[in-house]
């Protein structure tokens, strides 16, 4: 099946015509040139005995790019309908529920693995990530407010909203969203649990030559580019500092005053051997 999230076109300028979501083309352009449909498609098992009308894999790309396109449910999928000659065939609103109501935790790790491969491709050709700088990874929850008190797994949260607290992984050399969890309003943002998942997560989606040595338990030898974390003072914790030396990742994170850390720094101050000079951009003190 075709895989493809988009129809080939040819832009020519001087036309007097427009054509809404042009830059969603793009994007899905990139997406195809990458394979992310056939890769997620392969990772999708058959369901019956016949192929189904619109390749999941596609689908899901789809979806991607009405997402990226502001689009908050299902229904939005009907932006990329209206679009036949920049997407082709697009899957109903409907269809993509059932797609995503489909898969299960077995399915989700393999499109994941999906994702990890696709990333590769693009990390190994990219200025941003190539090189031997540390790659410095952002964790952090965000909340996410909800209108409806109907909707499965919300909650009240700290700032008197309602919704959802999903934890996230960020690459900050590309602004990726390496890895994600969902998780209820009320949930705290200081749960080490949840932010080593989602840190194991985010290193299982870098390429092998930079997750290698990252992982628990593995030895600093095999260690082939550095890997930080920076975290606001959710990270601040001496149990999760020490998971992340476990993981031979560095860090840097946001600590809570308290006496201990005030009588720190005024002991700092006038002690020279603590302090270094600091680099402008061109190098200069």
């Amino acid at each position: 099946m075709n895989a493809n999230s988009t129809v080939s076109v040819m832009v020519e300028g001087g036309g007097d015509q427009v054509v809404a979501h042009v830059g969603l083309h793009a994007l899905g352009a990139f997406a195809d040139r990458l394979n992310v449909g056939e890769l997620l498609s392969a990772r999708i098992a058959a369901r019956g005995p016949r192929p189904p009308l619109h390749d999941r894999g596609k689908v899901l790309v789809q979806a991607m790019l009405m997402l990226a396109g502001g689009g908050e449910s299902c229904s939005d999928i009907e932006r990329l309908r209206s679009q036949p000659t920049l997407f082709g065939a697009v899957a109903s609103d409907s269809t993509l529920y059932r797609s995503v109501r489909a898969l299960d935790a077995v399915t989700l790790a393999g499109l994941w693995q999906a994702m990890a491969q696709a990333r590769r491709r693009v990390w190994r050709r990219s200025s941003a990530t190539t090189g031997k700088a540390p790659v410095v990874l952002d964790l952090d929850a965000s909340l996410v407010d909800i209108h409806s008190e109907n909707k499965e797994g919300t909650a009240p949260n700290y700032k008197r909203g309602f919704g959802f607290s999903p934890m996230f992984c960020f690459a900050d050399a590309t602004g990726e969203a390496l890895a994600g969890l969902l998780r209820p309003g009320n949930a705290t943002a200081n749960s080490m649990s949840d932010q080593l998942a989602v840190l194991d997560a985010a290193v299982a989606q870098l390429p092998e030559r930079i997750a290698a040595g990252h992982h628990r338990g593995d030895e600093p030898r095999r260690v082939r580019r550095a890997v930080e974390v920076r975290a606001d003072s959710a990270g601040g914790s001496a149990r999760l500092a020490s998971e992340f030396r476990a993981r031979n990742i560095g860090f840097s994170v946001v600590a809570r005053t308290n006496p201990q850390v005030q009588a720190a720094i005024s002991r700092a101050v006038n002690d020279s051997d603590r302090w270094a000079p600091s680099a402008t951009q061109s190098g200069g003190e």
